[in-house]
């Protein structure tokens, strides 16, 4: 495996030392080591990969520097716009260097949402004509760092490095930012769960999230059917959400998001405010970071979610942090009579041995429309 320090020291060798982007699985020990070994102000988490190749573009034009811009494959489909509208050649011609973290790549095993993304990324890079490297553990990573570097400024555009599964060894990233909120993230659903009236709609966020409403419903053998998981599409399941309560408004229907997924399209909430459908309540399970990519921060607990929605015409139900509070607020937050909003604030983590989901998205979708369409 390569080592993320000798990656480090050979993009810092390159004059690269300004970074942007939204954690990946694929890439966590490498962003983990980034946001270890990197000012603040020279590694910046974004709320989206758009935002980080517009981020990224600002910093050439003040400084003439390139710089470099992490993302999931998956992130791919939210910065096609500034690639091509920004930073390609035949617009301002900016050059950077995409480390792109390669989920689903073809003849490897993964999660369902990635299967598709996988195999079609080399041909959405090469139909946007930006050049790519791929990368693996064993691939001379000195070289292909150069070799970035300088095809960036020969063609002042940007251009990818495809990282393969397992290319760099590990590294932790260092946790004394960790909070001390009393809840997981598992608990505090759990409580919340026992307060959901029977018949409502939950839709949940990707990643630990709906892997935990999975396994609790198990837990306690109870139904998948008024449960849907969104397994992909980070930042949109408010939206989800609020399609759902406006095709059903007989239905209560809660949205359980996470502060990484809100921030990444934080403006879907000002649609829905706008709307306020009266069946829609919205929970944020808010422990300022990305847990499922390595537990990179985000800015969920740095800024105030209820001021947020209160200014977007939602009703605000607060922060809370025990499991008293959610006993306390929960009744009246359910029963209120139109669209809410209330942040926990949890802890990091999920214990080890957390599972996935067992059926499939398409089959979690025919149950969940067969129980809408009771």
């Amino acid at each position: 495996m390569i080592k993320v320090q000798d990656f480090y020291n050979e993009l810092l060798k390159n004059d690269i030392t300004f970074f942007a982007g939204v954690p990946d699985s694929l890439l966590k020990d490498i962003c983990a080591y980034i946001t270890s070994h990197t000012p603040r102000e020279k590694n910046i988490i974004t709320a989206n990969e758009g935002g980080a190749i517009a981020l990224g573009a600002g910093y050439y034009l003040a400084t003439n520097k390139i710089p470099l811009i992490y993302m999931q494959n998956s992130g791919i489909g939210n910065a096609v716009n500034p690639l091509l509208s920004l930073a390609d050649k035949d617009v301002y011609s900016i050059p950077m260097i995409l480390l792109i973290g390669w989920r689903g790549e073809p003849q490897t095993k993964d999660e369902p949402q990635h299967v598709k993304q996988g195999r079609v990324t080399p041909e959405l890079l090469k139909g946007m004509e930006i050049p790519f490297q791929i990368m693996d553990e064993k691939s001379d990573y000195e070289d292909i760092i150069n070799n970035s570097v300088k095809k960036a400024k020969e063609i002042l555009a940007p251009v990818a490095i495809l990282v393969r599964k397992n290319t760099f060894d590990s590294f932790l990233l260092n946790q004394s930012e960790n909070n001390s909120y009393e809840l997981s993230r598992e608990k505090a659903l759990e409580e919340v769960l026992q307060f959901i009236p029977e018949n409502s709609v939950i839709v949940s966020s990707t990643g630990m999230l709906s892997r935990e409403l999975f396994e609790l419903r198990e837990k306690h053998k109870q139904s998948h059917e008024a449960d849907f998981l969104v397994v992909g599409s980070m930042g949109h399941t408010s939206q989800i959400a609020l399609g759902v309560a406006l095709g059903k408004p007989s239905k209560q229907v809660f949205c359980f998001d996470g502060d990484g997924s809100a921030i990444m399209h934080l403006g879907n909430y000002a649609i829905t405010g706008s709307i306020s459908p009266k069946n829609l309540k919205i929970i944020i399970f808010n422990n300022g970071a990305h847990d499922s990519v390595g537990g990179q921060p985000t800015v969920g607990q740095w800024i105030d979610f209820p001021k947020i929605a209160d200014a977007m015409h939602i009703k605000i139900f607060g922060s809370i942090r025990t499991q008293q509070e959610i006993k306390d607020t929960l009744p009246e937050f359910i029963n209120f009579p139109s669209i809410a909003l209330l942040d926990i604030r949890i802890k990091k983590g999920a214990r080890k041995d957390l599972g996935r989901p067992t059926s499939t998205p398409l089959q979690n979708k025919k149950l969940f429309q067969t129980f809408l369409q009771k």
